[in-house]
């Protein structure tokens, strides 16, 4: 089912639509100094070699995303082509939900509400934070993005941080930007985003 949400013709007429521009990447292509070039989150240092699964399954501070992503199913997914732009909430931002939410969600029976969640973080295409922003100011301070559950997220600027709104108005704020994955991008953010 959820392949069919990413068809590349989807993708495709997203994009051009100019949803949400493809920014090229920025790493450093130089292996021999690749590791210290690396943004670390959780801890780990971020490989832009390898994918967004990858990556985050080495992170501290990802584990419940990770551990999400594997009872939904959508680790194939998100270890595809892309690209993705992956709104990452940390282990606080599902803390922060009300008990028992996470536990609810990990259940076999509630996969089709934890498959709608997650994929309301990803966007399918490749934006950095700079892409994001012209974005934002393009359309006079707001600019809304499709994701791949098919519902919108509204993105918008508070001072220097980036944020990102829910359908229902609850922001999240971009705690750690452009995390370049080899099938896309992670931005880290502090608030579980939620779909109407």
């Amino acid at each position: 089912m959820i392949h069919t949400l990413i068809r590349t013709t989807a993708v495709a007429a997203l994009v051009a639509a100019g949803s949400l521009a493809i920014a090229p990447a920025t790493y450093a292509q130089d292996n021999s100094n690749m590791s210290s070039d690396m943004p670390m989150v959780g801890g780990a240092p971020m490989d832009p070699q390898k994918t967004i699964v990858e990556n985050a399954s080495e992170a501290k501070n990802l584990t419940t995303l990770v551990a999400a992503v594997k009872a939904a199913g959508l680790v194939d997914t998100l270890s595809g082509p892309g690209p993705f732009t992956v709104f990452a909430p940390t282990n606080e931002a599902f803390d922060a939900l009300p008990d028992g939410t996470v536990d609810n969600l990990l259940k076999p029976e509630n996969k089709d509400q934890l498959v709608k969640i997650l994929t309301y973080h990803v966007v399918p295409a490749k934006a950095t934070s700079e892409a994001a922003m012209q974005m934002i100011k393009d359309d006079g301070g707001k600019h809304n993005v499709q994701t791949v559950s098919g519902d919108t997220l509204t993105l918008q600027m508070n001072g220097d941080k980036l944020e990102v709104f829910d359908e229902s108005g609850h922001a999240a704020t971009v705690t750690q930007a452009d995390v370049m994955q080899s099938n896309g991008v992670v931005h880290v953010i502090d608030k579980v985003l939620m779909p109407k």
